[in-house]
Order: C-alpha cells, then structure tokens, then sequence
C-alpha cells in the first residue's frame, strides 16, 4: 500500500440512510484525488452495500473473528468481504474501552487478512499511560504471528486517546516521535524495509487545519479522520490539502 491513506470513521453516524447517501455523495463529487492518494470511507454495517463509488473505497469499522455462529450483533469478514469491502478498522480505542483486548484484536487481524481485507489496526495510549509501552504491547501482540507478506496489507492508525473528539491534537513534533517509535518496533519484528512500507496514518482531531503537518513533519502516510468526515466541506477540504502533497 503505497498510497497516501485518507480514511473516514463515520462511527455510529449520521442519523438516517438519507444522510449517509448525501455525504458520501457530496464528497464524491467534491473531492479532486492524486494518483498516489486513496479514501477510504468506513459507515455503519448497515450501509456498506448501499454506497458504491467508483472514486472512493469502503471499509468497516470492525468484524468479528470468527466465520460464523451465535454471535449476536457481530459481522464477520466474510460478510465484509461478499459485500465488496475492502479494508476493516481493528482495535480502535473505543472498541477497546468496550472490553476488547490485544488477543481478540491479534484474531480479528488474522481472520481479515486471510479472508481478503486490509486491516487499519488503531493503536494509542491515554493521557496517563507511557506512550513507548502502550505502543509497544499493542503492536507486538496485535501482530503475533502475522507474516512479513501479510504485514505488506496492514496500515497503523496512531490515535492518541487523549485526541479522540477533543479538539486536542497531537503536536507534529509527537507524531513524529511515534511514528519513529512505531518503525522501530516493525523493524524489530520484521525488518527495516518492511517498517518503511508500512502506511502510518495519524488519526485524533484532525482537521483542515492540522492534516497537511501530519504528512509534512511526522513522517506519516496518511489520516484517519472521526469527526471532520461527517462535515462534506471539511473532509473534502481535508482530502484536497493532503492529495496535492
């Protein structure tokens, strides 16, 4: 994945199938794509075979580990996959404030790299956590047993928690310093080359105003955007900026 990565995490949002056709549709129309520059949209489960797009890729927000079976309220990635979706958010710190782990998110990455999706595994501390340890453990068992040719179709998504919908950006300077970190871990696992080709996106806060430094000065590949993507303006605008580059 050598394009720059501009993804939507439209979370539980918008309100109504009327809405969600209308933004996707705005954004298609609005936004002016580089060759080297993908976005990927992530909706609801609900919409994902309503929105097609010759312009924009789709993603899920997650999926579940296994094939099939009682497993109430969950989609897997087969389903994902059967629906034309290409990649799948995992370990976003929401999902891990609901209770999931590193071993679960480990077996989600493995189940959707061998069903044909391209995971954006998230990854952050908390304000009060060591960033360097929390990195570290994340990476490391979210990856056990993940090949250095399977690693070729993983982006990393850094999401400091603190800068999840609060308007608090990561400065560059700390981006950079994780996405540093980051590739050092990846060439511990794996090798220098692979740490270097692997997409790093910035997600926490992101907006028009800030996306340009995050590809600038940290070294990163790419965004995941919360909030601004649900404003057609800002994620269109958000999408431009970081195309030119």
């Amino acid at each position: 994945m050598s394009k720059t990565l501009i993804v939507a995490n439209w979370k539980m949002n918008p309100k109504s199938f009327k809405d969600a056709a209308k933004l996707f549709e705005m954004v298609e129309k609005n936004v002016k794509l580089s060759k080297d520059a993908e976005v990927v949209v992530c909706p609801p489960f609900l919409w994902l075979r309503e929105l097609r797009s010759k312009k924009l890729s789709l993603g899920a927000q997650n999926c579940h580990f296994q094939m099939s079976g009682a497993f109430t309220g969950e989609v897997s990635s087969l389903m994902l996959t059967d629906a034309k979706v290409e990649y799948v958010i995992l370990g976003h710190s929401e999902r891990r404030q609901m209770g999931e782990t590193d071993a679960q998110i480990n077996l989600k990455v493995k189940t959707a790299l061998k069903d044909g999706l391209k995971p954006i595994l998230c990854i952050g501390e908390k304000e009060d956590e060591e960033i360097n340890l929390v990195l570290e453990r994340q990476i490391t068992q979210a990856l056990e047993k993940i090949t250095a040719s399977q690693l070729e179709q993983v982006a990393i998504a850094y999401e400091p928690v603190w800068a999840i919908g609060t308007g608090k950006a990561c400065s560059a300077d700390n981006a950079l310093s994780a996405t540093l970190f980051i590739r050092r871990i990846l060439t511990k696992l794996y090798s220098r080359f692979l740490a270097e080709k692997t997409p790093i996106l910035y997600g926490g806060s992101v907006s028009s105003e800030n996306c340009a430094q995050y590809l600038d000065r940290s070294g990163m590949n790419g965004l995941l955007v919360g909030g601004a993507s649900l404003d057609a303006d800002q994620f269109v605008k958000i999408i431009n900026t970081v195309s030119k580059r």
